[in-house]
């Protein structure tokens, strides 16, 4: 079992925000507080770190309007996983050109429907996926995921996504023999990735790949590089600034003089540590009089948003109006009536013995990946409110 660290942030706009709510009586159930200020400086510290990068912001981290609109201003580019996501990103002024459709999933008619609104950057992973590009989107440029190690990932990605490397440069020809433009390569190190180095083998693939095409005549233009940039949690996690560096050096490693166009697709290293939940006690009890660990029952769990709690590879940082007094091993579970709505039990959480029922506690790091997770409706709950500041 593992003790809770006390030394996450939280901005003080947010501790004001949520004063402000409280002193106003609004104590409607949980939310999220997100601090665009933290945005700001985060998209800040990318360009910094790549310059030579374009940043593509990965809109299912967190599609807030104003996250949107800010990011827009600032000039990011933005990675969008379906139709819905390209229009609220062109709703803030964006022109299409800085949009790519970077789901390798994806029905044709909502190809068409990007390409009737100015997409012309996709992302396959296979020969069929190609061809429906081919059919209702010509002229399109589009770069093949591949499958890579995310050893060292605390949300690992599965084989969902991406070919073997292998099979890329026959899919890439397919496209240009369709008249699309054989673009690039990208792959995805695995999200909430503490290790800069894993971009290295994953680069050596790419380069090959451009290789292989240049000696049959297609000339490749562009590398993804994928998300994976994490936020802090309960581990410390190296600066943007490492993995610019980390990165930049397996490029010359593998492409020498010649490094191609790159682009970035943060999204939880965006805005992840950006967003407080607020969230409140429902009950503290024991399984049997002699249990040592107690169960504490919160307003949210994982069907209200915090479903990266899953297997426990998510551990957000917890703060409570009793930190300072002696701790206790505890079950941290949610509100629902299904009993997977356990948050942390295989590696139980140490919170204050003194915590009590309708106690409020602060879930730190939860800018990204939950009030998108946050189900309809499940139990009669609603879904987790959300603040911009």
């Amino acid at each position: 079992m593992r003790a809770l660290r006390r030394d996450a942030a939280m901005t003080d706009r947010i501790q004001d925000f949520l004063r402000q709510r409280r002193d106003a009586g609004r104590d409607d159930g949980p939310c999220m507080v997100l601090d665009l200020e933290v945005v700001r400086d985060n998209y800040r510290s990318f360009a910094t770190a790549l310059p030579d990068t374009r940043v593509f912001y990965a809109v299912k981290a967190n599609p807030a309007p104003e996250v949107l609109d800010l990011l827009a201003r600032l000039g990011s580019c933005f990675d969008t996983a379906s139709v819905v996501e390209i229009e609220q990103v062109l709703a803030t002024g964006c022109p299409p050109e800085r949009l790519s459709f970077g789901n390798t999933i994806k029905k044709e008619r909502d190809i068409a429907r990007a390409y009737a609104l100015g997409v012309r950057l996709f992302a396959v992973d296979c020969e069929a996926e190609v061809e429906k590009i081919a059919r209702v989107a010509p002229g399109s440029k589009v770069f093949c995921r591949i499958l890579c190690d995310g050893d060292g990932a605390e949300w690992p990605l599965s084989r969902k996504f991406g070919c073997v490397p292998e099979m890329a440069g026959t899919v890439l020809e397919r496209a240009q023999r369709l008249g699309l433009q054989a673009y690039g390569i990208s792959f995805h190190v695995g999200s909430q990735q503490r290790n800069p180095r894993m971009w290295d083998a994953a680069l050596a693939s790419a380069s090959a790949i451009f290789r292989d095409l240049a000696e049959k005549g297609i000339h490749l233009s562009m590398v993804n590089l994928g998300g994976g940039f994490p936020t802090k949690y309960l581990k410390d996690v190296p600066a943007v600034k490492a993995y610019g560096q980390a990165i930049f050096r397996s490029l010359r490693k593998h492409f020498g003089n010649r490094i191609p166009e790159t682009i970035i697709e943060p999204g939880r290293g965006m805005v992840g540590n950006a967003g407080v939940i607020e969230a409140e006690v429902v009950l503290i009890s024991k399984k049997s009089a002699d249990d040592n660990v107690k169960w504490v029952y919160l307003d949210i769990g994982k069907f209200n948003g915090l479903a990266e709690t899953m297997d426990e590879m998510i551990r957000y940082p917890i703060r409570t109006d009793f930190d300072g007094d002696e701790l206790e091993a505890c079950v941290l579970a949610g509100p629902t009536c299904d009993s997977v709505d356990v948050l942390y039990e295989k590696d139980p959480y140490f919170l204050p013995v003194s915590l009590e029922i309708g106690a409020k506690v602060l879930i730190e790091g939860t800018g990204a990946y939950t009030t998108t997770y946050s189900a309809v409706g499940f139990n009669g709950f609603p879904p987790l409110q959300s603040f911009v500041i």
